[in-house]
């Protein structure tokens, strides 16, 4: 008998464990509070094609600077119509980042929790950066439909048309298709 709850109480906290980190570990953004006498990152330029195919890389360029020289984290946030507010994804900054970047962030569209995305499916990407001080720059936010036929440009616009810009980090936000939730399929 004592085997079978060790065995149980070993299950429950296994599974616990899994349960658990799935809301996020990190403190929410509005619970930050900024250091008198610093200044927040500012988010100058901000570039993102607004259409492009389910599973393709979608490439954020954003240049952002700091003048305490302190940015510690990229905060993304997605919206998607029919399924709400996903949690928010960090990206914490190399050390030569927290002054100034100019780079790209790089997301696979692609999701582990769903094989397609319905044409014309939209989305909202919203970015903003968080200094050591618990600044919080401006807000960029980028819409984005997916479309079988979307065409991604060449180049993107200055100043992000460089050939060696550095990508900053990855997204890793899995989507859901709203209609495919609570197992019922209309094929």
């Amino acid at each position: 008998m004592n085997y079978k709850k060790a065995l149980c109480y070993f299950s429950l906290l296994l599974a616990l464990a899994f349960l658990m980190p799935c809301r996020g570990w990190s403190q929410p953004l509005g619970e930050i509070r900024p250091k008198p006498g610093t200044r927040a990152p500012v988010v100058t330029n901000a570039f993102a094609i607004e259409k492009g195919y389910y599973g393709s890389i979608w490439k954020i360029y954003i240049e952002a600077e700091d003048p305490d020289g302190d940015m510690l984290r990229i905060a993304s946030v997605v919206e998607q119509p029919g399924y709400g507010r996903y949690p928010t994804d960090f990206i914490y900054l190399k050390p030569q980042y927290q002054g100034h970047l100019r780079g790209y962030l790089q997301w696979n569209t692609f999701s582990f929790h769903t094989n397609y995305l319905r044409d014309w499916t939209e989305i909202t990407l919203a970015v903003s950066i968080l200094d050591r001080a618990g600044n919080e720059s401006n807000v960029v936010v980028f819409p984005f439909t997916f479309e079988s036929g979307a065409r991604t440009p060449d180049k993107p616009p200055p100043p992000f048309d460089q050939r060696d810009l550095p990508k900053i980090g990855n997204l890793f936000i899995d989507l859901y298709e709203p209609t495919l939730m609570g197992g019922a399929r209309d094929d």
